[in-house]
């Protein structure tokens, strides 16, 4: 039987940590970009159907798939875009 020195053991654990520590990291920010991305097309699908933009004499969002993408990477932030667009008459 061969002796395998402890060292080896200590740096195997630690490496395993780091992957965990990592994994960890990225499922955490990838949850919050899945989130994000829902709360932006939810944001979109609600100013569109309760008619927001027609309080100000603007007409609705069209759902195009630029407009879906927009939302779906953009989140939020992309949601607001396009409804600022919207409210500035820049065609989408």
């Amino acid at each position: 039987m061969t002796d395998v020195p402890l060292s080896s053991y200590t740096f195997l654990i630690m490496v395993l940590i780091v992957a965990i520590m990592v994994g960890f990291f990225i499922v955490k920010n990838l949850m919050k970009l899945v989130i994000n991305s829902v709360l932006g097309l939810l944001l979109l699908f609600f100013v569109n159907y309760f008619h927001v933009l027609a309080a100000v004499g603007k007409p609705d969002i069209p759902i195009t798939p630029l407009t879906f993408l927009i939302c779906l990477f953009g989140g939020i932030p992309g949601a607001l875009l396009l409804i600022l667009l919207q409210l500035l008459n820049f065609p989408l």
